[in-house]
């Protein structure tokens, strides 16, 4: 895992901003003829369908992966830091999003620190560990001042009902409408685990363009959603996963806990 905050030049940190903070919600209002997760369109074709997806087919540091073996490491901690902020729901045509407003905090890792920009969900998780995947993932998206990306990928087991989100799964959007504003405030430090070590790697946004040099954080401990909150989403979503992608010759480490 390349730590040094300086990898990636100004101009791939500047596009990598501008595919995220464009945010998934116009991505799918612009190409949402190009791609899905199935079909002529599926993830096997996606670098064929735009010249800007290329990285999706020829990328040689590609997301999600199945996370066999890692190797232990002395790694920082990730120190969360989220904030309260209102609840407004969007669906971008690939799966809800939620997008956060400017200073509702972030996490910082080894001295780097990336702000909060939005987090969407997954069905089933895209990541695999051992070979199996849990039932969904959420992925918070973070950028740092330098335009770099970081991604926690948090989990989501069958099991107890998750009250963090539940304000967020009963506000998805009515189908044709873009976005449902929800009235409330929610805290995303109320969703994550108890425990929070984590595998880490290089990789790529897992959906087109598939841009790579993103900084991603896998954490082990998954937390619980129950049967009916899953099935809320897969009522809309029944399958929005990447298959996984080659490791090629990418190192994975973790953290002793």
């Amino acid at each position: 895992m390349k730590t040094n905050s300086g990898y990636l030049g100004t101009m791939a940190a500047a596009s990598l901003a501008a595919a995220v903070l464009a945010g998934a919600a116009a991505n799918a209002q612009e190409h949402a003829a190009h791609w899905s997760y199935s079909g002529a369109h599926g993830p096997e074709h996606w670098g064929a369908e735009d010249a800007a997806f290329a990285a999706c087919s020829s990328g040689k540091e590609q997301s999600p992966i199945d996370i066999e073996t890692a190797a232990s490491a002395d790694l920082p901690p990730i120190n969360f830091a989220y904030k309260p902020f209102p609840l407004t729901v969007t669906d971008t045509h690939h799966s809800f999003q939620v997008n956060v407003p400017q200073g509702s905090g972030g996490i910082t890792v080894g001295g780097e620190h990336y702000e909060l920009v939005q987090f969407h969900f997954h069905h089933p998780s895209e990541e695999r560990v051992h070979g199996k995947r849990d039932a969904m993932v959420a992925h918070l998206v973070h950028k740092n001042d330098k335009g770099e990306l970081a991604v926690v990928a948090v989990l989501i087991h069958g099991g107890e009902a998750n009250a963090f989100l539940k304000p967020v799964f009963d506000n998805f959007p009515a189908t044709g409408s873009e976005s449902k504003t929800a009235g409330t405030n929610v805290d995303l430090m109320q969703f994550l685990p108890a425990k929070r070590g984590y595998y880490t790697f290089d990789g790529s946004l897992t959906t087109p363009p598939c841009t790579e040099h993103v900084r991603w954080f896998v954490l082990k401990q998954s937390v619980d959603a129950s049967k009916e909150q899953i099935g809320q989403f897969a009522a809309r979503y029944p399958h929005n996963a990447r298959p996984t992608q080659p490791l090629n010759a990418r190192s994975i480490e973790q953290t002793g806990d």
